[in-house]
């Protein structure tokens, strides 16, 4: 195998360029789902992918495709990518990286005039991130058939926008929608690199991390429902508060996560509506999405259960009701044995320390493996900051994972017969 690598000075650049997209006055990016500004992002990936000769395809849950043919075609694609769409307010890195670096490998591989025995996928998904539509890793999840044609009907956003419009506006096609569903066989194997989000690999000094695992996501929306009143007029012992009673289940869930054996369990407060909103009126009814991640199914199914026994208490003693809506139930996913050796051994190879962890971050990775060998490759970002303008990661370490990833794809290439 040639000793070759990503050319980094190119791959800066593209990371300021695409970073330009959707950037606000706070310093961050507004590049959310289906927007303006992601569409915008988004025609970009597509040009810079037509010039490199790929056989580039939008699909009908508008997840970007591009492939380059290798030796033998009748093998099935090994695929690597990420999300270009945005949180509110967040960084340039997150998502955008693993995209960029694809494009790196493709670059990289066009100049060398390498032909791998495999074809070879880069992939955008739609919708990784969180979105007013509610479906995050959309793209992903509908690639690997657990999302339906029924999960788009009616879905708005805050503005009222259907999901189905905003989808055809991206190239997508929801009439289509089921054909956006891969196959197994279609694909050898997928490889994701992210930004940490976490501080582990900083904390070390390691430039790689190879993960092992991604953690499981359980988010439901609670509702709990007393009686608006006026705020004067009602004594205390009269009132059945409705704010209050959610206030007390949001601290039991950070009691439980807290005080729960597994220390890689959380639990999430990060979405409240009171109503009626008013200053002078108790409310009578707030809403609130729970979030529980655990290593393991066990782990957020006994946190769970937990704190339904706390929810039930409070609603005996404050004389409120609580209602549960299930918004996400998505199991933790283990990564690919041999995906993860393979990178473990180029990171030796090309002599890059490399530390091997769970992500605490849901990923298109997580439903990948559930079509094929799925590998996801960590690099470390600056004092664990993500999700806001702040998110940095620095070059010299993207450069050892963007190696790593190159290496990678041609190792698998040449060891997978399938």
């Amino acid at each position: 195998m040639r000793a070759i690598t990503i050319n980094t000075a190119r791959l800066e650049k593209t990371i300021h360029e695409l970073g330009q997209i959707g950037a606000n006055e706070q310093g961050g990016l507004d590049r959310t789902a289906f927007t303006p500004a992601e569409l915008t992002a988004r025609d970009w990936l597509k040009e810079k992918l037509a010039e490199l000769g790929l056989d580039v395809r939008v699909d009908e849950a508008a997840n970007i495709w591009a492939i380059r043919r290798g030796g033998i075609n009748e093998l099935p694609v090994i695929a690597f990518g990420s999300h270009v769409d945005t949180v509110p307010n967040g960084g340039k890195y997150d998502g955008a990286l693993g995209v960029l670096l694809a494009l790196e490998v493709m670059r990289v591989l066009e100049e060398q005039g390498i032909t791998t025995r495999h074809p070879l996928g880069l992939v955008s998904f739609s919708a990784e991130e969180p979105n007013p539509f509610g479906l995050s890793t959309f793209g992903s999840r509908t690639a690997a058939g657990k999302l339906t044609r029924r999960d788009l009907d009616g879905v708005r956003n805050d503005s009222g926008k259907l999901l189905v419009d905003a989808l055809r506006q991206a190239g997508g096609d929801p009439d289509r929608y089921g054909q956006a569903r891969r196959k197994p066989e279609e694909f050898a194997a997928f490889l994701e690199v992210h930004i940490e989000q976490g501080k582990r690999l900083l904390d070390r000094g390691i430039p790689v991390g190879v993960v092992t695992a991604i953690t499981g996501i359980y988010r439901e929306e609670v509702t709990v429902a007393g009686v608006p009143n006026h705020a004067g007029t009602t004594l205390m012992h009269d009132r059945t508060d409705a704010l209050m009673g959610a206030a007390e289940a949001m601290l039991a869930l950070e009691r439980v996560c807290r005080e729960h054996q597994a220390d890689e369990t959380v639990g999430t407060v990060g979405k409240i509506a009171n109503y009626p909103n008013a200053a002078n009126i108790i409310p009578g009814k707030v809403k609130f999405h729970m979030e529980i991640r655990g290593k393991t199914r066990a782990d957020i199914q006994e946190t769970t259960a937990e704190w339904e026994k706390h929810a039930a208490r409070i609603c005996s003693g404050r004389g409120v009701r609580i209602e549960r809506q299930l918004l996400l139930d998505q199991h933790p996913a283990a990564m690919d044995p041999l995906v993860i050796e393979t990178c473990i051994l180029q990171a030796e190879k090309l002599g890059y320390a490399h530390y091997s962890l769970g992500s605490m971050a849901g990923h298109d990775a997580a439903h990948m493996a559930s079509l094929t060998r799925s590998g996801m490759l960590f690099v470390p970002s600056l004092d664990g900051i993500s999700h806001c303008p702040e998110e940095e990661s620095r070059i010299e370490d993207i450069e050892k994972a963007g190696n790593v990833l190159l290496h990678a794809i041609l190792a698998l290439d040449e060891r997978l017969d399938c």
